[in-house]
């Protein structure tokens, strides 16, 4: 297939759904909670992008999740996290966080902070397989690793530096300013899914905005820019 050929989908930002309650704003790249759209289940093993501001002092209790990767980038502010494998941690911005649940995992998250609002990103990725031995793992990544490059964050064998991730996934961060140009390339039998998380980029030429998500098939060039400032998650997925 020609690098030339056109195989992706735009999903804009506000076709995502959006559920909101006193202290949780959150929007829905696929499907989720009261949000049902048949087209939008996952893409591939990607489940859930939700992009979620939490008032300040307030979050999730306590509750459980089993056989799924959940990976939480913040992008403002901090999580205080608690899990039953006596967890207790921290996340802040440039940070990469992940617990995998496997056989069931019990957690909280909340705003760290009591004056400030959080805003951050969780994602679920389904794993490779079932009943694995539920973990936690954290990592932090400068700004500067990150400026005018893709940091390879997530990986499946953990590799230079990156978190591991129990699925065949390569996760890379970037952040964007004006004048720099990126371009990747996704194999012949790959796929990727592109997240815009902050600001606006250009995707081959075609403008995004915060919240925007790009559904990448088979081999296919990428290039990406900005005009301003713009901070991208990429997915290169089985």
């Amino acid at each position: 297939m020609s690098q030339n050929t056109i195989n992706y989908m735009i999903h804009k930002s506000n076709l995502r759904g959006h559920s909101k309650i006193d202290w949780l704003d959150s929007y829905h790249t696929f499907s989720f909670s009261h949000f049902y759209d048949p087209d939008r289940m996952g893409f591939r093993s990607l489940r859930v992008i939700n992009d979620d501001s939490i008032a300040a002092g307030a979050g999730f209790p306590t509750h459980a999740h089993r056989d799924m990767e959940i990976l939480t980038y913040v992008l403002s502010g901090a999580v205080e996290h608690k899990d039953s494998l006596g967890t207790g941690s921290v996340i802040r911005p440039g940070d990469a966080q992940i617990m995998s649940a496997g056989t069931g995992i019990m957690h909280s998250e909340f705003n760290h902070s009591q004056t400030e609002e959080l805003h951050l990103l969780q994602i679920w990725i389904l794993p490779d397989q079932q009943r694995l031995k539920p973990r936690y793992e954290q990592k932090a990544f400068s700004v500067e690793d990150k400026k005018g490059k893709l940091r390879l964050i997530g990986s499946q064998d953990g590799r230079d530096g990156s978190i591991t991730i129990h699925q065949d996934i390569d996760l890379y961060a970037s952040i964007l300013e004006k004048g720099d140009v990126i371009n990747y390339y996704v194999q012949l039998y790959r796929y990727a899914w592109l997240q815009i998380a902050t600001g606006e980029a250009i995707f081959n030429g075609k403008q995004l905005q915060a919240g925007d998500g790009v559904q990448i098939t088979g081999e296919q060039k990428i290039e990406l820019s900005t005009n301003q400032n713009a901070e991208i998650l990429l997915f290169d997925l089985a």
